[in-house]
Formats: C-alpha cells, structure tokens, sequence
C-alpha cells in the first residue's frame, strides 16, 4: 500500500462522515460512499464519489473508513452478517472512527488482526466543518503498519493527528477524556447562558463579552451561537451524548472513578431527548433550563415550541 492513492469504503455519511468522504475525495482517493440513506450515497457520487458497485471491488480496497455512531454499529460493519473485513485482502487497513469503550477497540484490533487487515483506533475532534475542510484533529492508536498504511488517507482528511501508543484503546481512551470536556463545556454553556437571561443577559450579549473572558471554552464559541440565532440544525445531536458520556461513566466506574459533574452533565442531555430534541443539535440542551426556569429562548413562542 504504498502508493499515496487510496481505494477507500467511507462507511457512514452522516454530519462527520460525509466530510470525511469528501475529504479524502478531494485528497485524490477513489472513495465509495456507503450508508443506510440511500439519498446521502447519491449525493456523494454527484460529488464525485464511485458509482461502481462496492462488492464488485472489496477485494482491492486499501481503506475502510468506519464513521458510524457506536460500538455496534462498528461491529456489525466489521463482522456483522455482511461484516466487510472478512472480504478484504491482507494487508488493507481500517479507520474506526467512532466513540467506543477502548476494550472494544482493543477487542476490533484483534478480530481485524485474525484476517491479516490492520486496524487504527482513531476517533475524531472537530466537527462537521473541519469534517468537510479536511482538519479534523484524530486521537489514534495502533501498530506502526497500521499508521504507515493509512498514512495517506490520513494526511487528506486530518490536520493533527496525534500518535498515542502501538495498542488500539489508547485513542478511544483520550477520546473519552475530550468527550466528558466537550459533553459538561455544552451543558455548562447551556446553563450560563439561560441564567445570565434570568438576569437580564441576551445570548448575544452573552456571546461578546464571555467569549472574550476566562469562562469561554471551544465548545461555548462554536454552540452558544446556534441558541442566539434559535437554529437547532444538528452538527452534533443531543443523541450522542447520552451515548458518550455514558461511555466516559462506565469507564470511570471499572476505574472506581467518580465523576459526579458528567453525571449532573449527562442527565440534562437525557432530559433534552426525553423533551423530543434528540434529533436537534446538541447546543438544544439549553432548552432544558429555559423551560425549567420559564424561558423564552431565541426562536421559541411563549411557550417554549419552536
């Protein structure tokens, strides 16, 4: 695999992935798109993606980008009834690119191993934008082969990529350190903005003076203005944190680890799906707080509806 252009499977084209794709399209890649929205798979190859059947080509592919929401999805790509690693040839690599507990990492590493097809533990940071400008940050872990064989693919979609041991599993536990960051910084975002409303604090205003004071965070820069502007069109859903942060809790207990702010954290996002925003972007979390203080947030009516 060491000429620099990749045949590549990008396995799930949603926020993330379908930057993912282009990415690694517009780094010169022969990139089939594949997802269970037959209408996002289309719209790739109008983009440029293969139109060729993938199971016509399995055989030759060097890549399997894997950027699917958990850890069974993941397995029933790598292994389910039409897993794809049993199909590829030896020496091919896989990209995991989703949120996973790092024994499942671990376990995927071995599995992939037993075909002779390398596998990188390589969740991502950055969003849909820096999805789509080929500047994610990924936290990997993996053999040297696995690192030199995705090296390309790599290069065309990451701008850091950040080398965290020769053992799948370290990746997915650096992730589940950003992720508790990321998942408490939006509540908390979400909890400051609604209580500087009590007191008379628009969100823009909010907007311009905390994001030039020692309480601003990455994630307040990037979510408070969805809530300012009342668009809740998902980059990231309230969905995934329940997911993520209940990763980051499991984990915490086999550590016997307290984590009591991601639990206070986690239970505002599970409150915003269970209000029926699990669909909406994350940054929706804060209509937990308004409607439990009486709010009327950008874009709502009186009582609280969008």
């Amino acid at each position: 695999m060491s000429d620099s252009k990749h045949k590549v499977a990008a396995i799930g084209l949603g926020s993330m992935g379908y930057g993912i794709a282009q990415s690694a399209l517009r780094g010169g890649h022969e990139v089939w798109g594949l997802d269970i929205n037959v209408e996002q798979m289309q719209l790739f190859v109008g983009e440029g993606g293969e139109s060729a059947v993938l199971s016509n080509v399995v055989d030759q592919l060097d890549t399997v980008i894997v950027a699917v929401l958990n850890a069974t999805q993941t397995e029933d790509v790598l292994f389910g009834a039409n897993g794809i690693v049993p199909k590829l040839r030896a020496g091919a690599a896989v990209l995991s690119c989703a949120t996973v507990p790092p024994e499942f990492a671990k376990e995927m590493a071995k599995r992939c191993a037993e075909f002779d097809v390398l596998y990188l533990d390589a969740p991502i940071s950055g969003g849909s934008l820096k999805a789509a400008n080929g500047a994610l940050s990924i936290m990997a872990a993996g053999t040297l082969e696995a690192f030199s064989a995705l090296r390309p693919v790599l290069d065309s979609i990451a701008e850091t990529v950040f080398e965290l041991g020769d053992t799948a599993g370290a990746g997915s536990a650096m992730k589940a350190v950003n992720q508790l960051l990321a998942g408490v910084h939006i509540a908390t975002m979400a909890e400051a903005m609604t209580f500087g409303m009590t007191q008379g604090v628009t969100p823009d205003k909010f907007i311009d003076v905390i994001s030039k004071c020692a309480g601003t965070s990455w994630m307040l820069e990037n979510r408070a203005p969805h809530i300012a502007a009342g668009n809740y069109t998902p980059h990231s859903s309230v969905n995934i944190w329940p997911k993520d942060l209940g990763i980051v809790l499991d984990i915490a207990k086999n550590a016997s680890f307290s984590a009591p702010i991601t639990a206070a954290a986690m239970q505002q996002f599970v409150a915003a799906s269970g209000m029926g925003l699990g669909a909406e972007d994350d940054a929706a979390v804060a209509k937990v707080y308004a409607r439990n203080a009486g709010l009327t947030l950008p874009g709502q009516d009186e009582k609280g509806g969008a």
